[in-house]
C-alpha cells in the first residue's frame, strides 16, 4: 500500500515521462517555430505564503520540473514559462535552479512580491511577464490617475536591462471600467513611444 506522498511521486514520475514525449512530438512537427513554451499551471502560491513548504516542493515537484526544463534547453531553443499566482518568492531560486525562464502572473500583490524587491533580487535570472498592474484592485477599482501611475512605476521597475513582458497581474476581471482599460494601455505606449521612437 502506498502513502499519498508515494502515490504522488509515482503521478508525477508518469506525468513527466507524458509529458517529454509529447515534447519530443512537439519538436518533431514544428521545430523551432516554437518560442516559448507554456510548462506548468499549477499554482504554488496562496495570497499570503505558498502552498506548500519549500522542502516538501523541493521533494515532490522539484525533479520533475527539472528533468522537463533540461530537456528543452538541451534539445531545442525554446524558453519555458511557469505560472504560478500567489506568494512564490521563496520558491523563485529553486523555479531557476530547475531551469525556469520565464514566471507568470507576477503577483505583486501577494505577500513578498514586491515589484521591487523581485527585480533587484531575481531580475536578472528570470523573466517576470506580468505583475503590470493588480488586477483585484487598481485596474478595476482605481481611479484613471492610480492606474496610469502603477503602470508606470511598473514598468519603471520591470523594464530596465530587458527580463520584462508587460502584461496584467491577471485576466481583467467583469465589469472593470473601459477608462481604466484604455488608462492602463496608454501609459503603456507612452512608455513604448517613448523608449522606442
Amino acid at each position: 500500500m502506498l502513502c499519498l506522498c508515494g502515490t504522488r511521486v509515482i503521478c508525477l514520475a508518469l506525468q513527466t515521462d507524458i509529458m517529454l514525449k509529447n515534447l519530443a512530438m512537439y519538436k518533431e512537427a514544428v521545430g523551432d517555430r516554437i518560442q516559448v513554451i507554456w510548462i506548468s499551471g499549477t499554482d504554488f502560491g496562496t495570497q499570503n505564503a505558498p502552498f506548500l513548504a519549500r522542502d516538501a516542493f523541493v521533494q515532490l515537484y522539484k525533479p520533475y520540473y527539472k528533468r522537463i526544463n533540461d530537456w528543452i534547453h538541451k534539445n531545442t531553443g525554446w524558453k519555458t514559462l511557469y505560472h504560478s499566482c500567489g506568494a512564490v518568492f521563496e520558491l523563485i531560486p529553486d523555479f531557476i535552479d530547475m531551469g525556469v525562464d520565464i514566471l507568470n502572473p507576477v503577483q505583486c500583490s501577494a505577500v513578498g512580491m514586491d515589484a521591487n524587491t523581485l527585480k533587484r533580487t531575481f531580475g536578472d535570472k528570470i523573466v517576470f511577464w506580468g505583475g503590470g498592474i493588480n488586477t483585484q484592485q487598481t485596474l478595476p477599482y482605481g481611479s484613471v490617475d492610480e492606474v496610469r501611475q502603477e503602470t508606470i512605476e511598473r514598468i519603471n521597475t520591470f523594464s530596465p536591462n530587458g527580463g520584462f513582458v508587460f502584461a496584467t497581474v491577471h485576466n481583467i476581471v467583469a465589469k472593470t471600467p473601459a477608462e481604466n482599460i484604455v488608462a492602463m494601455f496608454d501609459a503603456f505606449n507612452e512608455f513604448r513611444n517613448r523608449v522606442y521612437t
